[in-house]
Formats: C-alpha cells, structure tokens, sequence
C-alpha cells in the first residue's frame, strides 16, 4: 500500500532538514516542491509531496509521518 505526505515550513532551513528526515526514512520525493507567500504572517512557505509503500492497510487514525 502506498501511503501519501504533504510536507510543509517556512522557506527557511527547517523545511529542508522535514524533508531530508522523511527522505532518511524511506519516504520518496512526488512531483516537484512548491512555494506560496503566506501573506498573514509575512513569509514564504514551502511544501513538498512525499509517499511511501508500507505493508498493511490503510487507517485513518494511522500516524503517516511514524510509517
């Protein structure tokens, strides 16, 4: 089964250290990062897709980012 992430930080060093975690545990890059200006808050945001084959069937209480 392949499980789905969305991960998301500020433009700033923390965005890229959530993604090289996920990448650390076995999660694959889907489709190309994004960036969009929260103009509340005054920054950049970032985000970027990631997925995962797992054994098992999908739950909706599971905790994604523990897979």
């Amino acid at each position: 089964m392949k499980i789905y992430r969305l991960l998301t930080e500020d433009d700033t060093s923390a965005f890229c250290h959530k993604v090289s975690e996920a990448l650390s545990k076995g999660w694959e890059l889907h489709g190309d990062p994004v960036m969009s200006f929260d103009a509340a808050r005054g920054v950049m945001r970032c985000g970027q897709a990631v997925v995962k084959e797992i054994h098992g069937t999908y739950q909706p209480d599971m905790k994604l980012g523990e897979q």
